[in-house]
């Protein structure tokens, strides 16, 4: 196998395999090249995906062979099956992490087909984002990897002869028909003994069972069941079991755009999310789940409202340094890459009406409500009610200077009318029903007559400004406006016609010239920008279009049913984190709707 080489798999070629603490990505060419250890915001002990194979991998494949023939998830499951069809024989690649009791494990099982296929491994570990070699050494059947407070263990079933090359631990081995051969990677801090071994068969069943009991809870059947339940299972396994927080995607600083700088960590939980995340699972059916990530935003955003942030910890911690990590040469070339995200500090007062609102749907599924949860959001009102008028950095994180966003005012709108909703539904709670109607309809005068332009008969990114934002979208979602308004229908047009692209996507806003977010370069369509135009097209009476569009972006999913955050048209690849939380949650959400839609005929 080449050394040292650059990763040359896009973005779709790579599957997800996860324990509901991490996850790791496996290419078509059988190498996992990305893996946090023991969490998603762990430093990775394989980080190929965004340097070169010296940076970690570990790829296991028939000799010679470049990519697998056909691969699949088994059944409704987070288990990939890769197989391989060569000159000799055929062979199949079972890869999975277990849901853990303890210490995390990586298992991928080889088994003969037919005929006869000669196998190559090569497993590099490097600890601390590609920078740090361990050292090996062979212990109790085991290649065993130590560095600081990392330690990996490495056995086969049966054992297969393995040897020490260039830094890196290979194995060369013939499987025939009927025959298997595991291989289980273990890892814990160094400190501690090794855990108790797992049988991989053994979990290999678990895992089946216990995706299998999970999946068959998706409530309906529709016409687009499979591809909800597919995105269900990836939102799933995006989920910190421990505390209930969902990450935006497992990887940072896959770029979007090749070549560019807009490459951002999203191994963190996004305030903007929640109400999305929580409307998917409770209309899928989901209410443990619903209900875990409803209490995690609870203890999240626990304290003095003007401290809330846009994004937390997966147990909710504060502090997310940016760091830049210069040995990394980035996906594709797109440096710098980056762990930690400088904009937890931005004010981005949307999040206030995201939780309210997240908080308002809770009440309204029946989740049973914490006692305390209705004093936060007064709380949180009042502080709102203070800073609404003033400027921020907005839902898109821009890196330029604060500005009026209209979808910022359109939120601080929807916070004001579900506590009006809320006390008039339950006037035993306290609370001035009278206060917050005033603020509501101050909000709703000021973004009406300082945020639309009549001139494109559309809602603007910004007060004083004519740029589109595909945010506006959403007006008719929340109810700030009915969806046969014709400040709606303009708005629609306008982002179609404005921020369009290749296929029916749309941008998130426009990069051409002097950009709002202060950063060179572009960006491709925006997948969850282009489910909100979906969303819109079908709110407004264009039903079918909304389904071409849908059917569209359905397409654009990789082989194994996997999304980025982006799309670049023109080079016809996914960009951006993979995969990308809301853009699964927003398919969930218009598939669902359409799927209402066309029942109720």
């Amino acid at each position: 196998m080449t050394q040292r080489t650059q990763r040359t798999q896009r973005i779709e070629d790579y599957a997800l395999i996860g324990d509901l603490q991490t996850a790791a990505l496996v290419g078509m060419d059988g190498s996992i090249d990305w893996l946090c250890l023991p969490r998603f915001d762990s430093p990775a002990c394989f980080a190929a995906l965004l340097g070169n194979e010296d940076n970690g991998h570990w790829r296991l494949a028939p000799k010679d062979a470049d990519r697998c023939t056909r691969r699949r998830y088994v059944g409704n499951s987070l288990v990939l099956e890769s197989v391989w069809e060569t000159r000799t024989g055929t062979v199949k690649v079972t890869d999975f992490m277990p849901q853990r009791d303890r210490s995390p494990d990586v298992m991928r099982i080889v088994e003969g087909v037919s005929g006869t296929v000669e196998m190559s491994a090569v497993l590099r570990i490097r600890f601390d984002y590609g920078s740090v070699v361990p050292w090996m050494r062979r212990a109790d059947n085991h290649r065993v990897a130590i560095a600081g407070p990392d330690s990996v263990w490495l056995r086969s079933e049966p054992p297969v002869s393995t040897w020490g090359q260039h830094f890196s631990t290979c194995s060369s081995f013939t499987v025939g028909e009927g025959e298997r051969v595991a291989f289980v990677l273990t890892w814990h801090p160094s400190h501690e003994p090794r855990p108790e071994l797992v049988d991989p068969y053994e979990a290999l069943e678990g895992s089946l069972d216990d995706w299998d009991q999970w999946s068959c809870h998706c409530l309906g059947k529709g016409p687009y069941h499979q591809a909800i339940v597919r995105s269900l299972i990836t939102l799933k396994a995006l989920t910190y079991a421990p505390t209930g927080g969902i990450v935006a995607s497992p990887t940072t600083s896959l770029p979007e755009e090749l070549g560019g700088v807009r490459n951002w960590d999203y191994r963190y939980c996004w305030l903007r999310d929640s109400t999305l995340t929580l409307s998917a699972l409770l209309s899928a059916g989901y209410l443990e789940e619903a209900a875990a990530w409803r209490d995690w935003l609870l203890r999240a955003v626990a304290g003095v409202p003007a401290d809330l942030q846009i994004m937390y910890g997966l147990a909710g911690e504060r502090r997310l340094p940016e760091t830049e990590l210069p040995w990394l040469s980035g996906y594709a070339g797109s440096a710098p890459v980056r762990t930690g995200n400088a904009a937890v500090h931005q004010l981005q007062l949307d999040v206030y009406g995201q939780v309210l609102d997240t908080l308002h749907v809770a009440r309204q599924a029946g989740l049973s409500a914490e006692q305390h949860a209705w004093s936060m959001q007064l709380s949180l009102l009042g502080f709102l009610e203070s800073t609404w008028r003033e400027p921020d950095e907005g839902l898109w994180e821009v890196r330029g200077p604060r500005r009026h966003f209209v979808h910022s005012k359109v939120m601080a709108w929807v916070a004001a009318d579900r506590a009006v909703q809320t006390l008039e539904q339950y006037p035993s709670l306290r609370g001035d029903v009278e206060r917050w109607r005033t603020m509501r309809d101050e909000v709703h005068r000021d973004v009406c007559e300082k945020g639309y332009d009549p001139e494109q008969n559309a809602f603007t990114q910004s007060y004083g400004s004519t740029d589109l934002d595909a945010a506006t979208l959403l007006i008719p979602k929340v109810g700030f406006l009915p969806p046969d308004d014709p400040r709606v229908r303009g708005t629609v047009d306008a982002v179609q016609k404005g921020l369009g692209v290749g296929g029916g996507l749309v941008r998130r806003y426009s990069t051409d010239g002097l950009t709002v977010d202060g950063l060179p370069g572009s960006e491709g369509a925006f997948l969850a920008c282009s489910f909100w135009l979906a969303d819109a097209l079908r709110m407004t009476g264009r039903v079918r279009e909304a389904r071409e569009l849908f059917e569209r972006l359905l397409a654009l999913r990789n082989d194994v049913g996997l999304l980025a955050e982006e799309y670049d048209p023109a080079r016809e690849r996914q960009v951006g984190n993979f995969p990308q939380a809301f853009s699964h949650i927003a398919l969930v959400t218009t598939a669902l709707a359409l799927s209402r839609e066309e029942a109720e005929g």
